[in-house]
Parts: C-alpha cells; sequence; structure tokens
C-alpha cells in the first residue's frame, strides 16, 4: 500500500491499480451519488468500470496519498458540482445545489460578523443579536408592534438613567430602575406572540433551527420540506429588512446567565479565556464571543440596532441552499424577496496585527478542580500556504488513538485522561495551534508538558514517519467525504468556503492540498512555529491549602 499500488485478482488477470484513483472514486462516489451534475456522474461510472470490485474496499482502507494528478482531477471535480451561483445587484450571494435523496432543503445563512468586530465597551454584542434575531419583526412575534415600540423607548430611557445611577454607586437606585425595566418588558409582552418564527417553521416541519456565533461569523441554519422552500425566502427576508428586538433585557440576562455557567462559575471556561487573554495581546481573537460581564450589563438595545445596521447588511450575507430543489426557481425566489433590501456599509477590514510572540507566556487559574493543561502556538491563519501542514501536523500528534500523544500519554504511560488539538478561534488571520491535555492524579501538567515538548521536538528533527503520514491522509480525506454525507453539512461547508475565501471550490481544493503535504512540509512547520518562545501556556491548578 505505501508504494501506490493494489494488486487484485479480476477475471482470472492480475490488475495493478494506483490506489490514489481508488481513492479519487470514493470521493467521487460519495459526491456523485447524490449530485445531479452529469460530468461528475460519468466520471465516478467511469472508474468504476477500470475497478469494479475495488470500490468495495472500506474507504479507510484505500484512501492514501494523491499524487499532483490525482489532486489536480480532485479539484476538477469539485468545481464540476452544480453549484449555481447567484449575486444580487445588493451584494447578497446565494449557491444553490440540487441534490437527490430526501425531499428536503438545507439553508445555511452565514453573515461575516463575530466578536473580531466588536469594541472595548461593547463585547458580545454577536452573540446578543444572534439571540434577538429569533424574537420576530414588524409583523412576525407581536399584537401591536406600536404600543410595543412606545414600550421600548420608554425602557431604553430608564436604562440609560440605570446606567448613570451604576456608575456613580448609588445602589438603592440601581435596583429601582432595574425593576422599573422589568416591569416595563413584562408590560409589553402583552402585545407579543411569543416564539412565532419558531413556531411557524415547527409547523412547516422544518428541523435543526438554530444558530451559533463564533469570533468571524453568525451562522443561521435550519432544514425544511421541499415544498415550504419559498417559506425560508419570506421569513428571512422579512427579518433581515425589519427586525424587531423585542424581550431585550431578559435575553440580555439570559446571555448574562449563559455567561456566568459557562465561564465565571466553570473552570474549564475560565482557562480557555485566560488562554486566549494572555495569547493575543492586541488582536481581538482575545475578545471572548460571549462577551464581558461589564459590557453586558451595560449594552442597550440602541447598542445592538447598530451593530445590526453595519453588519448585517445583504453585502456581508452569504448563503447556500442545497437539496431537492429546482435551481432556476429557488433563483427566481431569491431575487424576488432579497432584492429590495439595501446594501448595507462594508465591513472594515480588521487591521490589527498581534506582534510576534518573543517569549514563553504563562497564566495559572486556580479552582477546586481537576488539573488541566492548555498550550497554544501562533500559526498562520487558514488561508497561509502552511495550513494545510498545520492540519496535518496537528493530526499526527493528537488525532486520534493512534496519534503520538495520545498513543504516548493515554495508553501506554496512561498519564492523562485525554488529549486532543483545535486551531482557532478563527480562521482569517492568524490564529492559534492549541493542545489541550488532563493529567490522571497523581500526575500533573508538568509532566504532560514535558512530554509534549519531547514529542514535538522529535517532529521538528526528524519529522513523521512514512505510516504517519498515510494515516492521517487517510483521516483527513475519510472526514472530507464524511462532511459532503448530508445536504446541511455540505451546505456549511459551501457557505464557510465561500465566506471565507470569496469561492466555495476552495473546500475542495484544500482537501487536494492537504494531500500534497509531505514529511519534510511537517517537520519544517514544526521547527518553525512549535518553539518555546511562541508558546502561550495555560495551567488549570487546585487551589493552594484546599
Amino acid at each position: 500500500m505505501r508504494e501506490g499500488y493494489v494488486s487484485m485478482d479480476e477475471m482470472g488477470k492480475t490488475v495493478h491499480v494506483r490506489v490514489a484513483a481508488v481513492k479519487f472514486t470514493a470521493l467521487c462516489l460519495a459526491v456523485a451519488q447524490h449530485f445531479t451534475a452529469p460530468i461528475v456522474s460519468q466520471l465516478g461510472a467511469q472508474l468504476m468500470c477500470i475497478v469494479p470490485r475495488l470500490i468495495l474496499i472500506t474507504t479507510a482502507t484505500v484512501l492514501v496519498a494523491f499524487g499532483s494528478q490525482e489532486a489536480s482531477a480532485q479539484e476538477h471535480l469539485g468545481e464540476q458540482l452544480p453549484v449555481k451561483e447567484v449575486t444580487l445587484a445588493n451584494g447578497m450571494r446565494f449557491l444553490i445545489l440540487p441534490r437527490d435523496g430526501s425531499p428536503t432543503v438545507s439553508f445555511v445563512a452565514r453573515f461575516g460578523v463575530g466578536s473580531v468586530h466588536e469594541r472595548s465597551g461593547t463585547t458580545g454584542t454577536a452573540h446578543l443579536l444572534e439571540h434577538l434575531l429569533f424574537k420576530g419583526t414588524t409583523t412576525i412575534g407581536t399584537r401591536n408592534v406600536n404600543s410595543e415600540r412606545d414600550l421600548f423607548g420608554i425602557m431604553d430611557a430608564v436604562h440609560d438613567t440605570l446606567i448613570r445611577a451604576r456608575a456613580g454607586a448609588e445602589t438603592e437606585r440601581v435596583e429601582i430602575l432595574s425593576n422599573r425595566i422589568k416591569a416595563l418588558e413584562d408590560s409589553a409582552r402583552i402585545f407579543t406572540e411569543p416564539n412565532e418564527f419558531d413556531r411557524i417553521l415547527t409547523e412547516a416541519g422544518a428541523r435543526g433551527l438554530n444558530a451559533t456565533t463564533s469570533s468571524e461569523a453568525t451562522t443561521y441554519f435550519v432544514e425544511l420540506p421541499a415544498n415550504r422552500t419559498e417559506l425560508w425566502f419570506a421569513l428571512e427576508a422579512e427579518r433581515m429588512s425589519d427586525p424587531v428586538f423585542r424581550d431585550f433585557y431578559t435575553e440580555r440576562n439570559v446571555v448574562m446567565e449563559e455567561r456566568r455557567l459557562r465561564v465565571e462559575t466553570n473552570p474549564v471556561g475560565l482557562l480557555y479565556e485566560a488562554h486566549l487573554n494572555a495569547a493575543f495581546s492586541v488582536h481581538p481573537y482575545g475578545i471572548p464571543v460571549i462577551g464581558y460581564m461589564s459590557d453586558l450589563e451595560t449594552l442597550s438595545r440602541r447598542d445592538v440596532k447598530d451593530y445590526y445596521n453595519r453588519f448585517y447588511g445583504p453585502n456581508n450575507t452569504v448563503v447556500s441552499i442545497v437539496g431537492d430543489i429546482n435551481p432556476d426557481q429557488v433563483e427566481g425566489w431569491a431575487r424576488s424577496y432579497f432584492s429590495s433590501v439595501p446594501r448595507g456599509e462594508d465591513p472594515p477590514p480588521i487591521l490589527v496585527e498581534e506582534p510576534q510572540q518573543v517569549g514563553e507566556r504563562r497564566v495559572i487559574v486556580e479552582w477546586d478542580t481537576e488539573p488541566r493543561l492548555r498550550i497554544g502556538w501562533h500559526v498562520p491563519s487558514s488561508l497561509h500556504r502552511d495550513a494545510e501542514t498545520i492540519a496535518i501536523l496537528s493530526s499526527i500528534l493528537c488525532g486520534g488513538r493512534t496519534s503520538r500523544l495520545h498513543r504516548r500519554m493515554v495508553l501506554e504511560d496512561r498519564i492523562a485522561t485525554a488529549v486532543f488539538a483545535t486551531t482557532g478561534p478563527g480562521a482569517r488571520y492568524p490564529q492559534l495551534l492549541t493542545l489541550e491535555a488532563t493529567p490522571i492524579g497523581p500526575h500533573t501538567t508538568a509532566e504532560l508538558e514535558n512530554i509534549i515538548y519531547e514529542e514535538i521536538d522529535r517532529l521538528a528533527a526528524d519529522g513523521p514517519t512514512d505510516d504517519e503520514l498515510e494515516r492521517v491522509r487517510n483521516q483527513v480525506e475519510a472526514g472530507a467525504i464524511r462532511r459532503i454525507d448530508s445536504n446541511l453539512g455540505v451546505a456549511f461547508q459551501l457557505a464557510d468556503s465561500e465566506s471565507l475565501t470569496g469561492d466555495w471550490r476552495h473546500t475542495f481544493r484544500s482537501a487536494a492540498r492537504l494531500q500534497r503535504v509531505s514529511a519534510e512540509d511537517v517537520r519544517r512547520v514544526a521547527a518553525d512555529y512549535l518553539t518555546e518562545q511562541n508558546r502561550t501556556v495555560a495551567v488549570l491548578k487546585r487551589e493552594t491549602g484546599l
């Protein structure tokens, strides 16, 4: 297998077939099974004729390295998917992909806005806004929107007074004003239809209605029966054009409680936040998506509305639609419902650059809990030429049971319960490659650190073995196939790639580049980036004296 060939007996003859071609067949079939592009289907059928029995071999067995020719073929395959690209005059982009299999359609609407676009004093705005956009519009979720707005104006004025009272440490007045806001919001609910947005979609057969906020994007997604496709356009156009941020202060309290549970009373959350704060001294990647409590307490409806107007314009929006659809009909709905939405401001680029780190940074979080370790190294963005090599390096160290660190620390030495790696918190700007591990008592985080550094030094000196590289390539390719197994998975992949790079094809090209990563590439990247002066270490330790 390492030489790239397999022998098989077919109808009494021995046939030698490049394994890379078989791998390409597996990928092709995974895609062509559901997609309607004739060229993809034809290519898959042609390859099946070449290797009629070998395709029955499991993906994990046959997925090994592409040569340059096969990688180019994979890129070509991805580019042949029948994705209909539609860009409206206001800049809103749609990726429309027909896919057979089930009478359903998945929608992913990705807005290019997240915590990196926040400033001091308004952190947490993107995440709070995600919550509020499910509260309805001027026609959805209300019995009398004018009466609601009258009360909104009063409670917002009271909130302004509350902020001044809090700044002046007027404790008694703060309590009175807080209760006044709560009473006004209770009065406003007389005029609302709670959860009407959700109810409309649920009654139409929607599944998986949800949203998520990250450092760089806020994404809304849902799956609908194919015969209710137009409903999504009607609801989302209304929500984009005329949202109403009702239940504002109640929802803000929900987010504040979320922060208390996730961070302030959660040692793992505290460790994560402390690690990011230490690693990013100036770049907004250091801002937690959920925001800081002091900022959440002062956020106003005005702040959130201004943020919405700045960043939720159609020119900052990518929508991917995948499933049992007629692309021309879907394009017609896109133009009919969204063309009238005015173009917003172009989001400003993030110009702040994190200075090069010149020495190890360490932070300790004390808590009455089991210890934990996080080590992060600054690495380039996901758009950098080394991004694929970093992904391979990460998998060699922590990608599953056969990875170096899992095998040594969890299986052999039994000094850790788990070890894993992540990259982030974003993708567009230089980020962190982070390793996280939990020791088994009486072993310590210091022991885990030493082993991690030993394995990194070995990798930087000698590079990975051929077996390691082959295993990781198999894992990567199998993961790529799994990601296109559902309509929603495909929709996410298309929207993410388009938002990040301006080209949905990037995701397929990246998969091909992963297969070209060499052992020397991995060795070089380990030596260049995983250095002592470039790392930030965060340790969760039990409080002294306990």
